[in-house]
């Protein structure tokens, strides 16, 4: 098998990679619940006032909701720490940002660090072999996982060449999720929920996180986030904004945190999705299965957000289609395809 590969480990690497970072946004390297850390926090659920923007937050947040950062920080705790290398012969200052968010009795905390970018893996991927191998020594959990992160890329991507013309992607189920909200008088509070930057950017963070962390495991949701959110925003990880960053209708830090915040809940449901059903990497996706998972993600949004939604059906294209594409990525059908 491996003597008829089309392209090389390395390359899968890249592609997979890159293609990754196409939909999906930033995530925390150490994720993880707390509880205690909540019951002391100043900023207790209980406590949050009737100016609050979610005065009865319980998880998930919009980012449609909050007009700028100042308003985000009345739902979340945020720290900047900083400290040198360790190695006398690098002067690099180590960042890194900390979230904590109380909702629901429990919460969560998120954490992204410094660390490698999408722009040094886009740049790698044209490197040569000396310039490969160094990147492959600097991210050795790269190379570790290269088969993961481009079945990943399959999942997150619309490939209709491999799949068929219908073919359907991450996003495309966060969509479905918007399609099934049956109370839009109470979903629908601000022009902007309907926006990309509302349900559907936030059905897309906690669905997708929640799939990876499934069908292959938290610390692989991780990675494959963190490489865009460093590039992107580099000031994420110190709260140097702008003034034009703060202001910027589409690309500020509001955004950016709200996704952080939803990836750690994206993870918590497939840990918790994965035991209630029992997935392992032989498990038989149905389209029954799929459905039910899908169905618990709502629950779940509903939950969030107060608002109802349609339940997804075993015979509906998109489940029956997306589980049979579980089942092909998973076998290694595709993996080695251009």
């Amino acid at each position: 098998m491996k003597g008829n590969l089309s392209i090389s480990h390395l390359s899968f690497l890249w592609i997979g990679i890159i293609g990754v970072l196409v939909f999906l946004g930033c995530q925390p390297s150490a994720p993880k619940l707390v509880g205690e850390p909540c019951k002391k926090s100043a900023r207790r659920v209980s406590e949050f006032d009737s100016s609050s923007t979610y005065p009865t937050v319980v998880a998930a947040l919009l980012a449609s909701r909050f007009e700028n950062l100042e308003e985000l920080k009345k739902e979340i705790n945020l720290f900047y720490t900083q400290d040198s290398s360790n190695f006398e012969s690098d002067s690099t200052i180590h960042h890194k940002v900390v979230m904590l968010q109380c909702a629901g009795g429990g919460g969560v905390v998120s954490v992204l660090e410094s660390g490698i970018t999408q722009k040094e893996v886009a740049a790698v991927k044209n490197a040569d072999l000396y310039d490969k191998l160094k990147f492959g020594i600097s991210s050795p959990y790269s190379v570790a996982n290269r088969e993961s992160l481009q079945q990943v890329f399959l999942l997150a991507r619309r490939r209709s060449n491999l799949f068929g013309e219908k073919d359907f992607a991450f996003y495309d189920l966060a969509l479905a999720h918007t399609q099934n909200i049956s109370t839009p008088e109470l979903a629908y509070l601000t022009a902007r929920d309907s926006s990309e930057k509302g349900y559907i950017n936030s059905f897309n963070h906690i669905t997708a996180q929640a799939f990876i962390t499934t069908l292959y495991s938290r610390k692989l949701a991780d990675f494959v986030a963190d490489l865009h959110e460093r590039y992107a925003m580099p000031e994420l990880l110190t709260g140097e904004f702008t003034e034009d960053q703060l202001s910027h209708p589409d690309d500020n830090p509001v955004d950016n945190y709200v996704d952080m915040i939803n990836n750690e809940w994206g993870q918590q449901l497939g840990l918790d999705l994965k035991k209630k059903y029992s997935i392992n990497p032989a498990t038989e996706w149905t389209p029954e299965l799929l459905a039910n998972y899908l169905n618990d993600l709502q629950e779940f949004y509903s939950w969030s957000f107060q608002v109802a939604f349609k339940p997804f059906r075993p015979d509906q294209e998109i489940v029956i289609r997306f589980s049979q594409k579980i089942m092909d990525v998973q076998s290694r059908k595709y993996l080695y395809e251009r």
